[in-house]
C-alpha cells in the first residue's frame, strides 16, 4: 500500500500500510571467484549521443575504477522479462537481492532487500533526484507501474556506495536513468498477456531530432491483474513524456512521468498453516461478519493513490574539461486507502456515544479512508573536472517534503453525531534534506588510484502526529568514503575501500519512541577480473553498525511493524558474481553471497538474547542465469535463484523461521524482422516457478504468531512487440 497513511511499508508487509510523507561464520581465506558480465558493462557514455547522460552517470554512478560492489542492468537485458511484472522482480537474479510480492506474481505490491537491508534502507534515484518517500523511507514501486519500459538502465551499487540525493544508503543504492533522446523517429507498440488474468497494454513514441535540435517522446501504460491471491487485483495506470533540445554545448531535457494505482489489499498474509498448505490464496483483507453472523468481504478494501513527477535538467559542456548539471524537480502525491471495521470503537474516531432505545451505543461498524496528500520539490546539482589523472566531481541538492496525514469515516452503522467530511484526525510533517559532496578519482601512478568522496547533509523533521508526539529535529551528518584500485595488468584489479554513513530515523520510528539515528561503517575488499571469454568479481564485505534500527518483529496498534535500536550488530559477507562465455552460443552469469549477519548482545525489554540473526538476513543467497541463442534472433534463458533460511525477528524463535526455497524460471525471446512495415517484431515468454514449488518469500510476526506471504505456483506471460 501507499505510504497514505501512518504505517510503514517495507519489505515486511503488515496488516496495515505505511505513510508516505517502509555466527555462522565462514572462512573468507578462499578470495577467489568470479567478476560480473554486469559490473564491466557500463553504459554507454557517449557525449555526442547523450550529454545529459554522461553528467548524471558521472554523478550518481561508478565505474570499475571505483572501488565499489555494483552490477548494471541495461534496457537491453531488461526487454525480454519487461512483461509487466515490477522493477524488483526484473532484478531479482542481481547478486545479494531478495524480492517478494504481496499478490505473489509480481504485480502491485513489490518489495526488495539487499544484503538483508530493506527498502527503506536502499537510496533510490530517478536522473539523480531522490525517489524514496521522505518520511517513510520506503519505496513504493506501485505508485509506477511499467516504469520499466522507460528505463535506459539502472545501477545497485552494494553498500553504502557512493555519495548521492536522498536519504543515506544503508544496504544498497540503486539509481535510474530514463530513455536517451532518440535521432530518428520510431514507434513501439508492446501487449502482453497471462496468468491471474495479466495484462499489460504500452505504447511508445519518438519524433526523432527534429531539426537536429528537438525531440518530444512519450510512453502510455495500463496494466491489470487478478493476482494470484484472492481478490489482490491491480488495475494501474501510468504515462511518461519528454521533450529534449540539444544543443552544439547544451542539452536540455523536461519530463513529466507517474502513474495512478488501485489495488485490493493483501497485506494480511496467512496465519494458518494448513491454510498455507491446502489454501495458499485465502485472503482475510476485507472480511467481516454481517448482521446475521454471514461471513463477507468488503468489496473495496483498496488502496488507491496517483503520483506524478516533474523533471527538468540542464546539461551544459562548459569546455573540454569542465561539464555542469542543473536539476530541478516536483513531485505531486494524493491517495488514500480505504477499509471496513468492525465494532469500531466511538472514541477512537472522535464520536461520542449515543442512546438508542435505553441502550448507550459506543462502538459502530464503519468504513474509513485514510489520507496522504503530500509535496516533495527541490533542486540538484553537480559539476564534473576531468584532466589527465583527476576527475572530480562536485554537487549536492536541496529538497523539501511537506505531507499533510488525515482521516475520513465514510460510512457508518451509527454515525453519531458525525458530518460527511469530518477528520477524526489531521496532521501536518515537512521534512528539509539538504547535502553537498565532493568526490574524485585520482590515477596516482599507472596502476594504483586513489577515490576520494565527502559529504555533508543536514536533515530537519517537524511533526505533529497523534502517534509521532511533536517531534522537531534537526541532524547534521558527515559521510566520508575513500578507496584504492590497484591494476595488476590489464586482466587484473584489486580495491580496498572504506564509507561512513549516517541515517536519520523514519516515522514510524518516532512513533516507537526513543529512536536514534543509526551509523555504519563499511568496508569493502575485492578482486576484479576482465577477459575476452570471462568476467568476475569477488568481494568481501564488513559493515559495522551502532544503534542500527531493526525491525523486532512486533505490530503497533494500526498493524505497522515496530523497529527498534540495536547497540551493536554487523553483517559479513562473500559476494561473486561472473560472466563466462562458454561460446558463441552459451552465457553463464552465476553469483552467490554467503554471509552471517548479527545483533551482538541483543537486549529486548530488559532481556538480552546475546547474538542473534539480524531478521531479514539469509545467510546463502545463490543466483544463476544460463543463456543459449540457437539462432541469431533466438534467446533462451534459464533462471535459477535459491534463497537461504532466514528468521521473521531477531530473538530466533523457531516459530518465525522462513524455510530456503529455490526456484527456477524460463524466459524466450524471439525477434522477427520484416522489410516492411515493421522495424521488428518481438515475442516473448516467460514462465515462471517452473518447477511449481510452493515457497514462502516473506512474511512477519504478530507478537510471537508467524504470518505468511505465499508466492504464485507454476504461471506464465507472454507478448509481442512490434517497432516502427
Amino acid at each position: 500500500m501507499n505510504t497514505i497513511f501512518n504505517f510503514s511499508r517495507t519489505n515486511l508487509p503488515a496488516i496495515g500500510r505505511s505513510t508516505k510523507t517502509q555466527s555462522v561464520t565462514f572462512l573468507l581465506s578462499l578470495f577467489f571467484s568470479f567478476f560480473s558480465f554486469h559490473s564491466f558493462s557500463q553504459v554507454k557514455d557517449t557525449t555526442s549521443v547523450n550529454q545529459l547522460d554522461e553528467v548524471l552517470v558521472s554523478a550518481v554512478r561508478v565505474t570499475a575504477k571505483t572501488p565499489v560492489s555494483f552490477s548494471n542492468l541495461s534496457k537491453k537485458e531488461i526487454a525480454p522479462r519487461n512483461l509487466g511484472q515490477d522493477i524488483p522482480i526484473l532484478m531479482n537474479y542481481l547478486p545479494s537481492v531478495v524480492t517478494t510480492s504481496d499478490a505473489g506474481n509480481g504485480v502491485g505490491y513489490t518489495g526488495i532487500r539487499v544484503r538483508g537491508s530493506d527498502a527503506t534502507r536502499v537510496n533510490v534515484t530517478i536522473n539523480g533526484i531522490p525517489y524514496n518517500d521522505s518520511e517513510s523511507h520506503g519505496t513504493y514501486w506501485v505508485n509506477m507501474p511499467d516504469f520499466a519500459s522507460s528505463l535506459e538502465s539502472l545501477q545497485l551499487q552494494r553498500g553504502v556506495g557512493t555519495s548521492t540525493n536522498g536519504s543515506g544508503a544503508f544496504g544498497a543504492s540503486l539509481n535510474m536513468l530514463t530513455d536517451s533522446y532518440a535521432k530518428d523517429s520510431n514507434g513501439e507498440i508492446s501487449n502482453s498477456f497471462g496468468s491471474f488474468n495479466t495484462r499489460k497494454h504500452t505504447v511508445k513514441f519518438s519524433t526523432g531530432l527534429i531539426d537536429n535540435h528537438f525531440e518530444v517522446a512519450g510512453r502510455l501504460s495500463a496494466l491489470k491483474s487478478d493476482g494470484y491471491i484472492d481478490r489482490a487485483a491491480s488495475d494501474l495506470k501510468s504515462y511518461f513524456l519528454q521533450g529534449t533540445y540539444v544543443g552544439k554545448t547544451t542539452l536540455i531535457k523536461a519530463l513529466a512521468f507517474g502513474g495512478t494505482e488501485k489495488t485490493y489489499q493483501s497485506w494480511n498474509g496467512l496465519e494458518d498453516l494448513d491454510l498455507l498448505q491446502n489454501d495458499r490464496t485465502f485472503n482475510t483483507a476485507g472480511m467481516y461478519t454481517d448482521e446475521f453472523g454471514k461471513t463477507r468481504f468488503y468489496d473495496n478494501e483498496t488502496d488507491n493513490y496517483q503520483q506524478d513527477h516533474y523533471q527538468l535538467h540542464w546539461n551544459e559542456k562548459v569546455s573540454t574539461n569542465w561539464s555542469t548539471n542543473l536539476a530541478f524537480h516536483y513531485t505531486k502525491g494524493k491517495g488514500y486507502y480505504e477499509n471496513y471495521k468492525e465494532n469500531a470503537k466511538f472514541s477512537a474516531y472522535g464520536l461520542t456515544p449515543i442512546v438508542i432505545g435505553g441502550t448507550t451505543i459506543n462502538k459502530t461498524d464503519l468504513i474509513r479512508q485514510k489520507w496522504l496528500d503530500n509535496d516533495f520539490y527541490g533542486t540538484t546539482f553537480s559539476a564534473n573536472y576531468k584532466s589527465g589523472k583527476l576527475d572530480v566531481i562536485f554537487g549536492g541538492g536541496y529538497n523539501k517534503y511537506e505531507g499533510i496525514h488525515f482521516g475520513k469515516v465514510i460510512w457508518a452503522r451509527y454515525a453519531s453525531t458525525s458530518e460527511l467530511g469530518d477528520r477524526y484526525y489531521s496532521d501536518v510533517a515537512t521534512k528539509t534534506d539538504g547535502n553537498i559532496f565532493a568526490k574524485a578519482n585520482y590515477q596516482i601512478t599507472d596502476k594504483l588510484s586513489l577515490f576520494g568522496d565527502l559529504q555533508l547533509r543536514n536533515v530537519q523533521y517537524k511533526a505533529n502526529g497523534a502517534e509521532t508526539g511533536i517531534v522537531n529535529d534537526n541532524f547534521n551528518f558527515f559521510n566520508p568514503k575513500a578507496g584504492l584500485n590497484f591494476d595488476l595488468n590489464s586482466n587484473n584489479a584489486l580495491y580496498f575501500s572504506y564509507a561512513r554513513a549516517n541515517r536519520e530515523p523514519n516515522r514510524t520510528d518516532y512513533e516507537g519512541g526513543n529512536a536514534k539515528p543509526e551509523k555504519l561503517n563499511d568496508f569493502e575488499m575485492g578482486w576484479r577480473y576482465a577477459s575476452n571469454k570471462i568476467k568476475f568479481n569477488s568481494n568481501v564485505y564488513y559493515m559495522a553498525y551502532k544503534d542500527q534500527l531493526i525491525l523486532t518483529g512486533k505490530l503497533d496498534n494500526v498493524g505497522s511493524p515496530i523497529r527498534s535500536n540495536s547497540e551493536k550488530s554487523y553483517r559479513l559477507g562473500l559476494e561473486v558474481d561472473a560472466s563466462i562465455t562458454v561460446s558463441e552460443k552459451f552465457m553463464v552469469r552465476p553469483n552467490f553471497t554467503l554471509s552471517t549477519n548479527k545483533n551482538v548482545d541483543l537486549a529486548v525489554e530488559g532481556e538480552n538474547y546475546g547474538t542473534t540473526d539480524i531478521a531479514y538476513s539469509p545467510s546463502v543467497i545463490v543466483g544463476n542465469v544460463i543463456t543459449y541463442k540457437p539462432l541469431q534472433n533466438l534467446q533462451i534463458s534459464w533462471l535459477q535463484k535459491f534463497v537461504g533460511e532466514q528468521y521473521m525477528n531477531n530473538i530466533e524463535l523457531p516459530a518465525a523461521k522462513l524455510a530456503n526455497y529455490f526456484v527456477i524460471d524460463l524466459n524466450v525471446a524471439y525477434e522477427i524482422k520484416p522489410k516492411s512495415v515493421f522495424k521488428s517484431i518481438v515475442i516473448t515468454g516467460l514462465v515462471n516457478n517452473i518447477l511449481d514449488k510452493k515457497y514462502v518469500s516473506n512474511g512477519y510476526m504478530y507478537d510471537v504468531y508467524p504470518y505468511y506471504y505465499p508466492q504464485a505456483r507454476i504461471n506464465f506471460l507472454a507478448g509481442l512487440t512490434l517497432k516502427f
